[in-house]
């Protein structure tokens, strides 16, 4: 009989020490409920709540759900759910044991993430891992490159957001910033205190964080393997949402909250490992250096960074981001030495800094493009150029790489043409990617905005 992917980890879960962990912590800390948590292609986080007298019994069998649920349920314009359509099966989500982890906020209650899969009474692909699952996704990619490469892709992330309310406006002079205030820290000390005392429950290694604009807070935990850091970054967006109904404000991860404002990024910094070395620094070179690996790795970065804008900058308002180039955003594909302009920038030895990521990204597939994107730049060779010399908006345009998809339609262009990038996601989950988008994109360009009233309502004659 073929055990199936479903029913190894069903078998792994059931004879697992992580399951009498667990058992022996709902016990002594009175959990009352569990989440079984999924995450969707947008990075949208769904799934079920069980009592916690029924988590050994599920964390064999599993949760079902509607596999147009990783879609967020989304109809298209005609009216049809993607993901599958209203006859879609279900998936089975399985929890991975270890992620396990009591709510600081309300200790009756506990979450868990889990991966996907088809249910087993079908007859094609029963148990086979579900191929839009983006956070079982990025586990097999990164398993895949461990093998082939001997290299584990390690990375940090800079998530900005917007948090709005009452006495958050900030104050200063004109023609200045209030970036890295302390008295605009001071202002959100509640907010700040109450985050890092959450994510520090919950095992996130907070580092630092600073004042970035007005209404712009960043805060960021320490580096860790790639799959680690996307679970991380989904689990600190749940808490800062968390913290915001606790203080009656608003808090955002919306890429471009306001025309002049900054864009709320995520920047990846990121580096690859082999037995314990990071082999994009070279042993004895102390200035910032590249080693050939590491120049061929961008160079893959680089050559799928347009395909990869779908990943990056995944809504309508992600592009409004990279308009407005004076905020620090990237305009251009390219790269620098402690350049702030560039697409990558050489942040330090050994690291660099993807800068195209927004806050709103699904981490999961934003790694798991760097995956495919830095292997195919090993594979062949890539030469990423020479660095950016001075402010990227006034650099030539390098046409050796495709141009930076400047909306939401040539993203979708752009991701379509990638063969790296789409079969490394799969024929099922970039085939949902672009019909999503293609959707969203649709919907906006027939949507009449307060600016087009604005310009055109009393134009003519």
């Amino acid at each position: 009989m073929t055990i199936t992917p479903l029913d190894a980890h069903r078998q792994a879960n059931a004879t697992s020490p992580d399951l009498t962990a667990v058992l022996e912590t709902i016990a002594e800390r009175g959990v009352e409920f569990v989440y079984f948590q999924a995450v969707t292609i947008t990075g949208r986080v769904v799934g079920k709540v069980a009592p916690a007298k029924h988590f050994e019994r599920l964390a064999v069998k599993g949760v079902q759900q509607h596999q147009t649920a990783v879609a967020n349920l989304q109809g298209t314009r005609e009216g049809v759910l993607l993901a599958g359509g209203v006859n879609a099966p279900e998936y089975t989500a399985i929890p991975d044991l270890e992620t396990f982890a009591v709510l600081p906020w309300d200790t009756s209650f506990a979450r868990v993430f889990c991966r996907l899969y088809e249910p087993d009474h079908l007859a094609e692909r029963a148990g086979a891992e579900f191929a839009c699952d983006s956070r079982g996704l990025l586990r097999r990619l990164h398993a895949g490159f461990t093998d082939r490469t001997g290299l584990e892709l390690r990375t940090g992330c800079e998530p900005e957001m917007t948090w709005q309310g009452e006495g958050l406006e900030a104050q200063f002079r004109p023609g200045s910033s209030p970036a890295y205030h302390i008295e605009h820290l001071e202002r959100n000390r509640p907010i700040v205190k109450k985050v890092v005392e959450y994510a520090q429950a919950l095992g996130l290694d907070m580092i630092e964080g600073d004042y970035e604009d007005e209404f712009q807070v960043e805060l960021n935990f320490m580096y860790d393997r790639a799959d680690l850091t996307a679970d991380r970054l989904t689990t600190y967006r749940q808490i800062c949402k968390q913290v915001a109904r606790e203080l009656g404000i608003q808090a955002s991860f919306m890429p471009k909250p306001a025309t002049g404002m900054m864009g709320n990024g995520c920047h990846h910094n990121f580096s690859l490992w082999r037995d314990g070395v990071n082999v994009l620094a070279e042993p004895g070179v102390t200035e910032l250096h590249l080693s050939e690996l590491g120049q061929h790795a961008l160079g893959g970065l680089l050559a799928h960074s347009a395909g990869a804008m779908l990943i990056n900058g995944s809504t309508v308002n992600s592009y409004k981001r990279y308009w407005d180039a004076g905020q620090f955003a990237p305009s251009r594909i390219n790269w620098g030495l402690d350049n702030k302009t560039c697409t990558v920038r050489l942040s330090a030895v050994g690291r660099l800094e993807y800068k195209l990521p927004d806050a709103a990204v699904n981490p999961y597939l934003s790694h798991a493009v760097i995956l495919a994107a830095c292997e195919d730049g090993m594979k062949n060779e890539i030469d990423p150029g020479a660095p950016t010399q001075g402010s990227s908006y006034d650099a030539p345009v390098d046409t050796r790489f495709p141009a930076l998809p400047l909306t939401l339609g040539e993203a979708i262009e752009a991701f379509r043409a990638d063969e790296v990038l789409t079969q490394a996601l799969g024929p099922d989950l970039s085939s949902l990617l672009i019909d999503f988008h293609a959707d969203e994109w649709a919907r906006f360009c027939g949507y009449v905005t307060d600016w087009e009233r604005e310009m055109y309502w009393s134009d003519a004659p």
